[in-house]
């Protein structure tokens, strides 16, 4: 029953990964690298996140300055990062790229808060399938005879508060998250 537990956390680990890296990208009132990290750039002869020919630094609160390790690849990445619409002004330099962030309205705060929420529901809804997959797996081995009764309830236990650590470390990454596109 150990791995069953091991597996979940795993799962669950992932899904929570993938939700922080799908928040970060979502547009704050503070800039940061991983706005553009990821934005895929065609360059010699293959197709390269940005963060892999490229620094990225945030000398200010709205500004990110992508300075190529091979300046020949400029134009390549400016493309990239125009061709993304991640809603940033790019303003090229002869070695480097400014890119900065429009202030936002509160009418955007509110779009981009309510795609956050979107975000939260889908992370749940990847939740909820893995706590049903592992609880199925739970009754398969009970009605197998693999497990006790005692066994079964234990482990559907254990599972919800494997489920309800997730949950929270997903509302509080959605808190942060929302705190900082309001501004708060």
């Amino acid at each position: 029953m150990q791995d069953f537990r091991d597996n979940t956390k795993k799962e669950l680990a992932s899904i929570v990964a993938r939700f922080s890296a799908d928040i970060a990208l979502l547009h704050s009132s503070r800039a940061t690298p991983a706005l553009v990290e990821n934005i895929i750039v065609s360059a010699y002869g293959q197709k390269l996140p940005l963060k892999q020919v490229a620094s990225l630094s945030t000398p200010d609160a709205r500004t990110i300055v992508v300075q190529p390790w091979d300046p020949g690849i400029l134009h390549e990445i400016q493309k990239a990062i125009e061709a993304s619409h991640v809603g940033l002004g790019v303003s090229p330099d002869e070695k480097f790229i400014r890119l900065t962030m429009p202030q936002l309205s509160e009418e955007r705060r509110a779009e981009v808060v309510k795609l956050l929420g979107k975000k939260v529901e889908e992370a749940r809804i990847a939740v909820r399938k893995v706590r049903d997959h592992a609880s199925k797996s739970i009754e398969e081995n009970f009605r197998a005879k693999d497990i006790s009764e005692d066994e079964k309830f234990r482990s559907k236990e254990t599972l919800q508060k494997i489920i309800d650590e997730c949950i929270r470390e997903i509302g509080n990454l959605e808190g942060k998250k929302s705190n900082e596109i309001l501004g708060l």
